[in-house]
């Protein structure tokens, strides 16, 4: 699977569902000042805000920690501490030495949660991030409190994948970027169309107003050529048949879940994955965003955050 870009809005769209009248800038999380931490062969580059239990956050491939919808997080920092981070090799993120792979990033994230003194904390992924967080929460099932899966798959045999001429079209996209030639606007069209959905492209046309010869390289200036294609091997690597998928395991561990998922995400991670997720994992939540595709986080961030509080408020475990 190859996911080379999660969520393209290309233009500011009027309000959508879920969403009040409030202005929300970017410049609060901007504004916070990045730090550092060494952990094993990298420097990590983070931020945290707000207060509370810890959630820590798993971006989407290719983006950083500011990549992030600020009323997303106004939402969820008013009564948790936030942890976002750039992973390797992205942002202000060392790219260190070692064989890049699912494994080693879920390695990164404890390694950060050691550092700044952290034991245990909610754990949210979206996208690539998903994957990353369920391998994190199989691997440290005592520092996972809960998890939370946004535009997601387990993997493996029972995944269900892209469709061929999808996969073809990041193909031919992945290899123009790694050369930084420009995407063709049909092509742009063609990903923007599978982002968004059909539903939100009916909803705001506008969303289709892409520049021409744009190249990845410009609408993602953090993400060095190598990393993009180390994420999409450990992309491909977890969804490949040729492993049972981390379903089974996340039952074992059972820690309270939550699955969102846009109904119209047909194409980057088709949503029929999230019910294989609830199907698999006893207890767990789902939630379906109608009118959103692979972009939800993008689309209803703000909804999100509400969807979120109330599974936190819900399944938290009181103080002993």
């Amino acid at each position: 699977m190859f996911l080379i870009s999660t969520s393209i809005i290309v233009t500011n769209t009027p309000l959508v569902y879920g969403q009040t009248n409030q202005s929300v800038s970017n410049s609060d999380l901007l504004n916070i000042p990045a730090k550092k931490v060494n952990v094993g062969d990298i420097d990590i580059a983070y931020k945290m805000l707000g207060k509370g239990d810890p959630i820590i956050l798993f971006n989407g491939a290719s983006d950083n920690m500011n990549a992030w919808d600020p009323s997303f997080l106004n939402g969820i920092s008013s009564n948790h501490t936030v942890i976002v981070f750039d992973s390797r090799g992205v942002g202000n993120t060392t790219a260190g030495s070692k064989p890049y792979s699912m494994q080693l990033l879920a390695n990164d994230t404890a390694d950060l949660l050691d550092a700044l003194n952290i034991d245990k904390a909610d754990v949210f992924g979206y996208s690539l991030g998903s994957f990353i967080a369920q391998q994190f929460a199989v691997m440290y099932p005592e520092k996972t409190n809960s998890l939370i899966l946004v535009a997601a798959t387990c993997g493996g045999k029972d995944g269900i994948n892209q469709p061929p001429e999808f996969m073809k079209l990041q193909y031919e996209i992945v290899n123009k970027s790694l050369n930084n030639v420009p995407i063709s606007q049909e092509e742009m069209k063609s990903l923007v169309t599978a982002s968004l959905g059909s539903g939100w492209i009916r909803l705001h046309p506008e969303s289709l107003d892409i520049p021409t010869n744009m190249t990845f390289q410009q609408m993602k200036p953090g993400l060095p050529p190598d990393t993009m294609n180390n994420q999409n091997n450990v992309g491909h690597s977890w969804t490949a048949s040729n492993w049972s998928g981390a379903c089974d395991e996340l039952a074992k561990i059972a820690k309270p879940t939550l699955v969102i998922t846009g109904t119209d995400d047909n194409l980057y991670v088709p949503h029929v994955n999230s019910f294989k997720i609830v199907e698999k994992i006893p207890g767990a939540w789902l939630v379906q965003i109608k009118d959103a595709g692979h972009a939800v986080m993008d689309q209803y961030p703000e909804e999100i955050g509400k969807i979120l509080n109330t599974f936190l408020s819900t399944t938290s475990t009181p103080p002993s």
